[in-house]
């Protein structure tokens, strides 16, 4: 074991190396972290939107669903389609984030509707009842 000087730990100054010497540094590292994740909103659970109706487009319907996110809402939702009586769902989550729940819901339409015509009818044929479109 030995002494060496770190300015660049939390406290600065002397800190001792050796047997159970990271023991600080591990309660600082998790006390820093949940002190960051309580003003990012990480730790809590991802909740999607309620009470946002259906649109329909081209013969399915897009569910908009954001998720809300430190404070944000990313666009996310989901494509369904009735096939031979069986609903296929296409899942949509894509990176982009807004401050307003009404810009979540408006981008993932177009984003939605985006997606249909880029696919067309490859979208569903392959049969899988769930998958990320």
């Amino acid at each position: 074991m030995g002494w060496r000087f770190r300015p660049e730990t939390v406290t600065g100054g002397w800190v001792r190396f050796g047997a159970g010497s990271n023991v600080v540094g591990k309660i600082m590292a998790s006390f820093f972290s949940s002190l960051l994740s309580a003003f990012s909103g990480k730790d809590k659970p991802a909740q999607a939107a309620k009470g946002v109706e259906p649109v329909a487009y081209k013969d399915c319907l897009i569910y908009p669903a954001p998720i809300a996110e430190g404070g944000q809402y990313r666009l996310a939702g989901r494509i369904e389609k009735e096939v031979n009586g069986e609903t296929l769902v296409r899942h949509v989550i894509r990176a982009d984030m807004f401050s307003s729940m009404d810009d979540a819901v408006t981008f993932t339409v177009r984003k939605a509707e985006q997606i249909i015509d880029q696919n067309g009818p490859s979208l569903f044929s392959d049969g899988q009842s769930s998958r990320s479109a």
